[in-house]
């Protein structure tokens, strides 16, 4: 029995989680927590360095730290709720709470699928149009396109959300059976008729991905064909080395969320789905910052370089300064 539920109407959720893994919830609590500290250190750090070196602060390293700040919204959104949901079997979440998770998550995620696809734009006009980059891709154009990418983020998912909150949540069905508030799950569990909702939510995920799926691929056809003509073997694999960083994180981030949002709700098993939504919640997050920062050569150089100053800093902090009298005698 679910503490606290009304049969009439509902207020509160009960989260699931991975209730198949019950006898090792200590285990993937610690795992979780160590990805998740990971994920936060390696996205604060990214962020830190762009906002502090000049010479990182052009559109690239611009867009990718954005990218960390949707990451670490999303990661912030899931994960704490999740460690609660694991270390107790289970929890209550608000009906508030559960619409706001929603929002956030959705909000964060959409954003970073709008970021990846500015970014391909941005890779392209430096590998095809070397020669107007400076003049195109300007810091005002950048913050434009950034704003745009937040936006509409935001436009699209409070659409969404209202779709969801005026939905009916009555009698029994309260058993979130995900380790978060996701829109599957909700609206399995509504006493509303969702088959429109369903249609329109397919129909808006689909343009949007398959909008953004075509102009990355097209971006990338102009990329490996300007490569292509590069005479010098250097500069072939310099060239393949900056795109195929976001090439990778593309691929993780939109196969994952086309796999769960673009085909039907209820096709899919929740194990399935608990499955997909790690990828993008937590394992894309993950290997965003280990994929942008050590193959990134230029990032590898000035990590190192301020972590050799924190140390100078640190050591010379323990040395105890020499008594006055001492150097007066000398």
């Amino acid at each position: 029995m679910i503490p606290g539920h009304n049969l009439s109407s509902v207020n509160e959720f009960f989260i699931v989680g991975f209730e198949h893994l019950q006898s090792f919830r200590i285990v993937l609590f610690l795992l979780l927590l160590l990805i998740y500290t990971a994920i936060l250190a390696g996205n604060l750090l990214i962020i830190l360095l762009v906002s502090t070196t000049a010479c990182l602060q052009i559109p690239m390293y611009l867009f990718l730290s954005q990218l960390s700040l949707s990451d670490i919204i999303l990661t912030s959104t899931i994960c704490p709720n999740t460690l609660l949901v694991i270390i107790n079997d289970g929890s209550t979440i608000s009906k508030v709470g559960c619409l706001t998770q929603l929002f956030a998550f959705s909000m964060s995620m959409v954003t970073e699928c709008l970021l990846l696809t500015v970014m391909s734009y941005d890779r392209y006009v430096a590998i095809c149009k070397p020669m107007h980059y400076v003049t195109t891709v300007t810091l005002t154009f950048c913050v434009r396109l950034i704003s745009f990418c937040w936006v509409s983020g935001s436009l699209l998912t409070t659409f969404a959300t209202a779709l969801i909150s005026a939905l009916d949540f009555c009698g029994s069905n309260v058993v979130v059976n995900h380790f978060f508030c996701d829109y599957g799950p909700l609206l399995q569990l509504s006493c509303s008729d969702t088959s429109d909702l369903e249609t329109i939510v397919v129909i808006i995920t689909t343009h949007e991905m398959s909008i953004e799926t075509m102009f990355i691929f097209s971006t990338y056809v102009c990329i490996v064909r300007s490569i292509q003509k590069i005479s010098t073997t250097t500069g072939k694999e310099k060239a393949f080395s900056t795109c195929s960083s976001h090439l990778t994180v593309v691929c993780m981030c939109f196969g994952s969320l086309i796999a769960i949002y673009v085909s039907p709700f209820g096709k899919k098993t929740s194990t399935i789905n608990k499955i997909l939504s790690l990828l993008y919640t937590v394992v894309t997050p993950l290997l965003n910052p280990i994929i942008y920062s050590l193959k990134n050569r230029e990032m590898r150089i000035i990590i190192v370089k301020r972590f050799n100053q924190l140390r100078q800093i640190l050591s010379s902090s323990h040395r105890f300064p020499e008594p006055r009298r001492i150097r007066e005698m000398r």
